[in-house]
C-alpha cells in the first residue's frame, strides 16, 4: 500500500496481486493498443470513404482529422476526470461513446453521421493518459513503470498495426467492412476494461474547468484546420497567417484561464516546470520530425512509377511497410525499461531522437529500391518506441500520483498538435516542389523534407541533452 498527501489528506493506492497484476497490465496495453488504432482508421480510407459518398478528398479527410481534433479536445478532460473518483466510470463510458461511434461508421447513413461516428471514436484517444493512471496506482512500482513504457509506445505503433488490416478490408469488402474492424476490437475493449479496470484509490477529487475547456477546443480546431488545409496557406497566406494568429492568441488566453483556475484542466504551473516544460518541447518538436517521416515513407511507396521514382504500391501493400515501424518499436519498448536502469530517460530521448535522425538519413540517401523503405521505417520505428517509452518517465519523475493521468494527457496533446503540423509541414514542402501542371513532386522535393526532419530531430536531441545535464546538476551533491 502507498500513500501520498493530497489536500492535508492521504490517498491510498492497493496494488492488486501478481496474477492480477498482469491480467490488469495486458487489459491496459490492449485498450491503449485499441484506441489508437481505430483512431488511425481514417488514413488508410480516405479515398474510399471520397468514392464510396461520392465526396471531395479534401472533405474525406475530415475522417481523420475530426478524430484528431475530438482525441485532442477528450485527452487533457479525461486526464482531469481520472484524476478523480470516478475513473472506472469515466473510462466505461468513454469506451461505450467509442463504441457507438464505431457503429455509425457500419451503418448504412450519410456521410454527415460518419464523421459524427469517427469523432466519437477520436474521444478513445484520450484514455491513454487514464490507462498510465491506473498503472501507477494499481501496479508494482517495479512493474508499472515497464507498463506504462509499453502504453505509451503501443498508443503509437497501433497505427502501424490498423492500417494494412483497414486497408485490406476496404480492398476485399469496401470501406464499411473496415469499418467494421472498429466496432469488433472497441465493443472487445470495452469488455476488457468492464472486467478488469479498478476503482481509483480513495480521497481523490477533481473537476472539468468548462470554460478553460472550451477554449481550449476552439484554439485546437484552429491549429488542427490550419495544419491539414494546404491550400490554404499556399493560396491564401494572409487568411492562414491570421487564424494562426487567433489560435495564439486563444491559448494565451487558455493560459490565463488556467492559471487562475482553483480547479484547472491542466495544471499549468506543473507544466512550467523545467523538467515537464523540455520534455513537452522535445515531445513537439520531436513528433513534427516522426510524422514527418511516416508521412513521407508511405506517401513516397504509394507514387507510381510514371512519376519518375516511388514504387507504385496499392494501399494495403503501402500498409505492410508499416510492419517493420510497428515490430521494431514495440522491440524498442521492451528494451527501454531495461535500459532506463543504466541510462536516464533524458538520456534515452536523446539517442531515440538521433536514432529518428538516422532514419531521415536513410531515406535521404537511399530509398531507390523497397528495402530501403522497410530499412528507414524500421529505424524510425525502433527510435519512436524508444522515444515514447522513455517519455513519460521525464514527466513522472516530478509528477505527484494524482495527476499522471493530467500530466500525461496534456504531453499526449502535445503530440497530437506535433504529428499535426509534421504531416502538413510534409505537406506544404511537396507541394512546394510540385511543377506546374504535375500531379506529384520532384523527387529532390522528398529530400529537402528529410533535412528538414534531420532538424527537427536535432533540435529535439539538444532540449533531450539540455533535460539530462539538468537532472544531473540536480542530483550531484
Amino acid at each position: 500500500m502507498t500513500g501520498q498527501p493530497v489536500g492535508g489528506g492521504v490517498v491510498k493506492a492497493f496494488p492488486v496481486a501478481r496474477s492480477e497484476a498482469r491480467l490488469l497490465a495486458q487489459a491496459l496495453m490492449f485498450i491503449a493498443l485499441v484506441v489508437a488504432a481505430v483512431a488511425s482508421l481514417g488514413t488508410p480510407l480516405i479515398t474510399s470513404v471520397a468514392t464510396s459518398f461520392h465526396v471531395s478528398l479534401g472533405s474525406a479527410q475530415w475522417t481523420l482529422t475530426v478524430a484528431l481534433l475530438s482525441g485532442a479536445v477528450a485527452t487533457p478532460v479525461l486526464g482531469r476526470l481520472g484524476a478523480g473518483p470516478h475513473r472506472r466510470a469515466t473510462i466505461l463510458a468513454t469506451l461505450a461513446i467509442v463504441v457507438v461511434g464505431s457503429a455509425l461508421t457500419v451503418l448504412p447513413l450519410p456521410f454527415a453521421w460518419l464523421l459524427a461516428g469517427r469523432a466519437a471514436q477520436g474521444v478513445g484517444l484520450g484514455l491513454t493518459a487514464l490507462m498510465m493512471g491506473v498503472a501507477r496506482d494499481h501496479l508494482p512500482e517495479e512493474r508499472s513503470a515497464a507498463v506504462i513504457a509499453l502504453i505509451s509506445v503501443v498508443s503509437i505503433i497501433g497505427a502501424g498495426v490498423g492500417y494494412p488490416l483497414a486497408a485490406l478490408l476496404a480492398e476485399l469488402g469496401g470501406v464499411r467492412a473496415a469499418y467494421g474492424l472498429g466496432l469488433v476490437v472497441t465493443a472487445a475493449a470495452l469488455l476488457t476494461a468492464w472486467r478488469s479496470m479498478p476503482e481509483a484509490p480513495e480521497g481523490r477529487c477533481a473537476h472539468v474547468d468548462v470554460a478553460g475547456t472550451v477554449v481550449l477546443a476552439a484554439a485546437l480546431l484552429l491549429v488542427l484546420f490550419l495544419a491539414g488545409d494546404r491550400f490554404l496557406w499556399s493560396r491564401h497566406l494572409a487568411v492562414a497567417a491570421g487564424l494562426a494568429v487567433v489560435a495564439v492568441v486563444l491559448l494565451c488566453v487558455w493560459a490565463v484561464i488556467e492559471l487562475r483556475s482553483t480547479t484547472p484542466l491542466v495544471d499549468v504551473r506543473a507544466v512550467r516546470h523545467p523538467a515537464v516544460a523540455g520534455a513537452n518541447l522535445a515531445m513537439f518538436v520531436g513528433g513534427i520530425g516522426m510524422y514527418l517521416l511516416l508521412t513521407l515513407i508511405t506517401r513516397y511507396a504509394q507514387t507510381p512509377h510514371g512519376a519518375g521514382y516511388g514504387f507504385g504500391l496499392t494501399t494495403f501493400v503501402a500498409g505492410l511497410v508499416l510492419i517493420p515501424f510497428s515490430v521494431l518499436g514495440f522491440v524498442a519498448g521492451k528494451l527501454t525499461p531495461r535500459v532506463r536502469t543504466r541510462i536516464a530517460d533524458p538520456l534515452l530521448l536523446a539517442g531515440s531522437a538521433v536514432v529518428v535522425g538516422g532514419g531521415f538519413a536513410l531515406f535521404a540517401a537511399a530509398r531507390s529500391d523497397l528495402a530501403g523503405l522497410f530499412a528507414a521505417m524500421g529505424v524510425l520505428g525502433f527510435g519512436v518506441g524508444g522515444f515514447s517509452a522513455a517519455m513519460p518517465g521525464v514527466i513522472l519523475a516530478v509528477t505527484p500520483k494524482s495527476e499522471t493521468s493530467s500530466a500525461m494527457s496534456f504531453n499526449y496533446v502535445v503530440r497530437s498538435v506535433g504529428y499535426s503540423l509534421g504531416s502538413a509541414i510534409g505537406g506544404l514542402i511537396l507541394a512546394a516542389g510540385t511543377g506546374p501542371g504535375r500531379l506529384f513532386p520532384d523527387d529532390s522535393a522528398y529530400t529537402t523534407a528529410a533535412l528538414v526532419g534531420i532538424g527537427a530531430m536535432a533540435i529535439t536531441t539538444l532540449t533531450s541533452l539540455a533535460l539530462a545535464r539538468r537532472r544531473s546538476s540536480e542530483t550531484s551533491p
